[in-house]
């Protein structure tokens, strides 16, 4: 196998696994070791590959033809695209190990801040070094980070990681540099434990993009978890069309409760939004669209759509009101397609390019209606008008789709018609 004699785990998160042919099959997110009754270095099975559906599956070790710095290159592009199931022996570097408690051989205690991973002459792979920090003073300093032999320390055993509360702070290093979609397909595979350990220490901004990419069930799980006040801080930093959709799965006891925590100009667009049904257009709306006057400018506009906050779809259209600009707004005057901002001059005033003829969409606009608009209009993002012309928001693509697929798209991935069946990639013998 080529590659490096040694490989730390935090360092193959997110890495991308491509086949022999140089195809793109997914990114690694995890490592899956066998755990040893005894204190011998434990066997790397293999790894934990994301798919672009989402579906985590299991790629023995002995695919591996290669562990670079950017990429893991398998001997064979044939993968078994069974959904991985951890089994009761395994461990999960990443997800289990990092920020674990263990103890030194003086009797010390550290924690996990990596692990070592080394090729053997029979091709297999043992976590032969753990790379720990140890606190010392009264007051918990880190210590500097020492690598050890797997046997020198103790406290990994199957039930002692279970069991034991564990830190985040090298999990959260992993996590910085993944989007929130992969993040949420991270925290979704940990056990319970795990995942309200790692919450508890996201900062609310973070946490909120998280929550967004979560299935329903994982949302409202965090939601109780996470307790009134924090929850109503989280559901503030959520996307105001994205915490009606959480609050409305809540019964109405916990809903109300939680919109009076809430600030009042945070909570009214969600209030806003849980007044019209979840398959119409006011349901499925943003109410933070670019909003502009007619007497911005291009330059203006162009600033506001590089606003690195907006989605592509809601940046692909500015849209011009009279004053005032929140929604519901002035009189709504027309929109500008971001196509057509690039090609005048900045210095003039988006009044003079305003598409007044593209139809808006009433907020009682049905799913259907909504899906037929984008498809005869080919756009990403349409307004939302009420009978009085005030811009209520935007509907992006993004959203119908969400609402077209099946409700546990999140979570399944790709359909079982689609497995290929190679017993021999499913290699997960403990020998």
């Amino acid at each position: 196998m080529a590659g490096p004699n040694r490989v730390f785990a935090a360092q193959l998160a997110g890495l991308t696994v491509f086949g022999p042919d140089g195809e793109s099959i997914g990114k690694v997110r995890d490592v899956v070791v066998g755990l040893r009754v005894d204190r011998s270095p434990p066997r790397v099975l293999g790894l934990v590959v994301e798919l672009i559906t989402r579906r985590r599956i299991f790629v023995p070790m002995l695919r591996v033809t290669s562990i670079e710095a950017s990429a893991v290159a398998l001997a064979t592009g044939s993968v078994n695209l069974r959904h991985f199931h951890q089994r009761p022996n395994e461990a999960l570097i990443i997800g289990e190990l990092l920020d674990a408690h263990v103890t030194l051989p003086d009797g010390g205690s550290a924690v996990v801040v990596d692990a070592g991973l080394e090729p053997t002459r029979t091709r297999d792979w043992l976590v032969l070094k753990l790379a720990v920090r140890q606190r010392t003073g009264r007051l918990g300093r880190r210590g500097p980070v020492q690598v050890l032999a797997w046997e020198k320390v103790s406290g990994l055993a199957r039930a002692q990681i279970a069991e034991q509360p564990q830190g985040t702070q090298q999990l959260l290093a992993v996590f910085d540099g993944m989007r929130a979609v992969d993040v949420a397909s991270a925290l979704h595979e940990l056990s319970t434990k795990r995942r309200f350990e790692v919450a508890d220490a996201m900062d609310d901004e973070r946490l909120a993009d998280v929550i967004e990419e979560l299935p329903e069930e994982d949302q409202k799980s965090l939601l109780r978890h996470l307790g009134e006040d924090r929850a109503a801080d989280v559901l503030e930093a959520m996307n105001p069309d994205d915490a009606a959709d959480l609050l409305a799965e809540l019964d109405e006891t916990d809903k109300d409760r939680l919109l009076e925590l809430m600030e009042p100009e945070e909570s009214a667009p969600v209030r806003r939004l849980l007044a019209y049904s979840f398959d119409t257009a006011g349901g499925l709306m943003t109410p933070e669209p670019i909003v502009l006057t007619p007497d911005a400018t291009i330059a203006e506009a162009l600033a506001r759509v590089r606003n690195s906050d907006l989605t592509p779809a809601l940046a692909s259209m500015v849209f011009v009101c009279r004053p005032p600009s929140a929604t519901p707004t002035g009189r709504y005057l027309g929109c500008v397609h971001f196509q057509r901002l690039l090609r005048e001059p900045p210095s003039d005033l988006v009044a003079g390019m305003v598409d007044k003829d593209l139809s808006r969409l009433s907020p009682t606009a049905t799913l259907s209606d909504v899906t037929r608009y984008f498809a005869a209009y080919n756009l990403v993002c349409a307004p939302v008008v009420d009978e009085g012309e005030h811009l209520l928001g935007a509907v992006t693509v993004d959203d119908v789709l969400d609402h077209l697929l099946p409700e546990d798209w999140r979570e399944s991935g790709l359909p079982d018609t689609e497995v290929t069946e190679d017993p021999s990639t499913e290699d997960r013998s403990h020998a």
